[in-house]
């Protein structure tokens, strides 16, 4: 089994990982970004629009009613059952805070903040690593059976792999809350394999800071059974979630931003194909089945190649502060045509 006990809490370094390393480290003035997913370099024009109209409310305290109630009807999901946030960064904070797990579990590789958040809130955590030699696929069988908390990511960050439904539905079992976070969920066409219909014990995290640009704004949400949602509510921060975050959530829960954003996820996934063409060509295969608008790579002296990428003029993002990968691990974001063949040409001549 690929378990390992990690029992120490505390800290933002644990057993060797930098877990509140994230791609913004990595970005710096005159660098091409290929190391943070944001996937717009701005929000579109008619999400700005409405966010420069509700400046004049900023006097007002903020109020996520209205958000709540698109979120409630983007999913056909009760409101009891919907909690937006601060991104979904502020959800793993939330649910560190609430619940007191006997065992939680974090699937690896993926997005190290849940288990900085259970560190931070000073609960134990073991790791379930998946295999790269399996294509970083969930094998259920792997999550111990007592574990009573569990954070899996869908596509995970950084592998870019997509889990079956079935495959997640397997986790959830009386006496376990499983957590899957869905932020690049709605790059994939189809949002295939979702959970955020509703599942008795299961929560999912949603973002729209990836799609739309709003990484500086802070937008998010949790669907969870509605007692969940109450134990989340009563430990977050009054007005935690700002009014203009609240404005972007409703407007990118209406129908015209799907089908937006459906466009978007066909378009990046063809631009991902695009990528992991060139990178074959170059002789970097791509690890695992991507499904997400980024791609994980292994090359020989990996941090070389990265520190030489920079020097180019690109910024990736490394990938040994991620639980189960190492200096070679380099995780790439999808960009357009021109970009990535900018990119291929320089990782060429460094190769």
């Amino acid at each position: 089994m690929a378990l390992s006990d990690s029992a120490s809490a505390g800290g933002s370094t644990s057993a060797g990982y930098d877990l509140h390393h994230h791609g913004d480290r990595e970005v710096g003035p005159g660098l091409v970004d290929l190391a943070v997913n944001v996937r717009l370099p701005r929000p579109p024009a008619w999400l700005r629009r409405e966010l420069v109209s509700a400046v004049d409310s900023l006097a007002a305290y903020p109020s996520t009613v209205d958000a709540v109630d698109a979120v409630a009807l983007r999913h056909g999901r009760p409101a009891s059952e919907v909690l937006v946030t601060a991104g979904a960064a502020e959800a793993f904070t939330l649910l560190a805070s609430a619940l007191r797990p006997r065992h939680a579990v974090v699937v690896h590789p993926q997005f190290t903040e849940p288990e900085a958040a259970l560190r931070a809130a000073g609960h134990a955590v073991s790791r379930v690593i998946l295999p790269e030699a399996d294509g970083f696929k969930l094998d259920p069988a792997l999550v111990p059976s007592d574990a009573d908390l569990v954070f899996v990511g869908n596509p995970t960050n950084p592998t870019s792999v997509l889990h079956s439904s079935a495959a997640l539905l397997a986790l959830a079992r009386p006496g376990r809350l499983l957590v899957v976070d869905e932020a690049f969920l709605d790059a994939v066409p189809g949002e295939s394999e979702s959970l955020a219909l509703g599942v008795p014990g299961v929560v999912v995290l949603r973002s729209l800071t990836k799609t739309w640009g709003l990484a500086g704004l802070r937008a998010g949400y949790v669907l969870a059974p509605s007692d969940v949602v109450e134990r989340l509510r009563a430990v977050q921060v009054p007005w935690s979630v700002s009014t203009l975050a609240g404005v972007a959530t409703v407007a990118c829960c209406r129908p015209a931003a799907l089908e937006e954003a459906e466009k978007l996820a066909i378009a990046a996934e063809a631009d991902r194909e695009y990528l992991v063409s060139g990178l074959a060509s170059t002789g970097v295969p791509v690890l695992g089945d991507p499904r997400g608008p980024f791609v994980l790579v292994r090359v020989p002296d990996g941090a070389s190649v990265r520190a030489r990428l920079r020097e180019a003029g690109f910024a990736v993002r490394r990938g040994d502060t991620f639980p189960g990968l190492g200096l070679d691990h380099l995780r790439l974001a999808v960009r357009d045509r021109a970009t990535t063949d900018a990119f291929l040409s320089a990782l060429g001549k460094i190769l």
